[in-house]
């Protein structure tokens, strides 16, 4: 394989941060935000070790990045995902004026950037994201389907 793209060589550090979320036998969701060509924050899902319904790791990215740039307004900012955002992230992302999402696997169940919904570039909120889906989608998809493959086989065994 030739030289990597941006847009690969982000979605690899959001796949960074997903390996932490398996690790911590949580759905392995992770997420960088880029600006000015640089990672500026980085988060994955934990929802389970936090208790915390909001603990996703796109609103653990935000969180970090509006600190970092010291405003809620993220405009400018790619965020990188590795999977579909749901309604509440993609809310969250059309809230904080991000500019770009690039999503590695799409979610059939529950997206929100064109699966289900597609609150990302709904023309009736005051803003729209611009998105690019499938990048590294099989890296993407085949790890968290590995994670739900060993819950399944562990379930069988207890």
């Amino acid at each position: 394989m030739g030289k990597l793209t941006d847009d690969e060589r982000f979605m690899k550090a959001a796949i960074v941060q997903a390996k932490k979320a398996y690790a911590l036998e949580e759905v392995p969701i992770g997420c960088v935000i880029v600006s000015e060509g640089k990672i500026i924050a980085r988060g994955y899902n934990r929802r389970n070790t936090e208790q915390n319904t909001t603990s996703h790791a796109e609103m653990n990215a935000i969180r970090k990045a509006s600190k970092k740039l010291g405003d809620w307004r993220l405009e400018g900012c790619t965020i990188y995902i590795t999977l579909e955002p749901c309604q509440m992230c993609a809310g969250a992302i059309v809230q904080a004026r991000i500019t770009r999402a690039v999503i590695g696997s799409m979610n059939a169940k529950a997206g929100c950037a064109g699966s289900v919904l597609n609150i990302l570039e709904m023309p009736e909120f005051n803003h729209q994201v611009e998105v690019t889906r499938g990048i590294l989608q099989e890296e993407c998809s085949q790890m968290l389907s590995g994670f739900f493959r060993e819950l399944r086989e562990k379930k069988k065994k207890d």
